[in-house]
């Protein structure tokens, strides 16, 4: 059977860093039947800087055996409010992907993984990846999986709950590895949630 490796970039929401500074993240849906995948499904969100990073860490790891497809140039006069460019560089983000996902040799790059398919930080992936935590990478893509489709369900729960009894995705290092959100998320469905969009003319916080 032919093994398929299907991607999308789309669904780009703003989030809040602060009052002022705001930041676009893209939905990367991911459907596949390759044997090199531990999930066959898979959605998480990443910015714009985050794909920087993969490029970085790939053609890195590499050792230059591959050359890597461009990404979407920084603009520095990104706006968050001009649709064009957003769905410019969203086109350029997929097309970066499917470009990547082709490389037999990159397909066996962990980074690659935990970007894909974990809601992972930059720092946590590197950590991971490289051995430094307790939980594998398998582990760690199967556990944000469940986590992930159970998110929204949970994060409405907590609305209804007092602060100290509300559950994070951020609060360690690895945030779907904590006990206690595990125990609470078996009990829900659910999927992303995202901060409301900040009424904002400024560029975007490409950090």
């Amino acid at each position: 059977m032919q093994q398929v490796i299907s991607v999308w970039v789309r669904d780009p929401r703003m989030q809040k860093n602060d009052f002022w500074h705001a930041y676009l993240d893209y939905e990367i849906c991911l459907h596949t039947n390759s044997l090199s995948f531990t999930r066959k499904v898979s959605s998480v969100r990443r910015r714009y800087s985050e794909f920087v990073w993969l490029r970085q860490t790939l053609q890195k790891n590499s050792l230059l055996m591959v050359k890597l497809p461009e990404l979407p140039p920084k603009n520095p006069f990104f706006s968050l409010n001009n649709a064009k460019q957003i769905t410019e560089r969203m086109k350029g983000l997929q097309r970066f992907l499917e470009l990547t996902l082709k490389s037999s040799l990159l397909l066996s790059d962990s980074c690659l993984h935990l970007f894909l398919q974990s809601d992972l930080s930059i720092d946590q992936m590197e950590a991971c990846a490289t051995g430094r935590t307790h939980y594998t990478v398998e582990q760690t893509v199967l556990r944000c999986g469940r986590a992930l489709r159970r998110f929204h369900s949970l994060d409405d729960q907590q609305e209804n709950q007092p602060e100290d009894h509300k559950t994070s995705c951020s609060d360690s290092d690895c945030p779907v590895f904590l006990e206690s959100s595990r125990v609470v998320a078996e009990g829900a469905e659910t999927n992303v949630v995202v901060d409301p969009a900040p009424q904002s003319n400024r560029e975007e916080d490409t950090r």
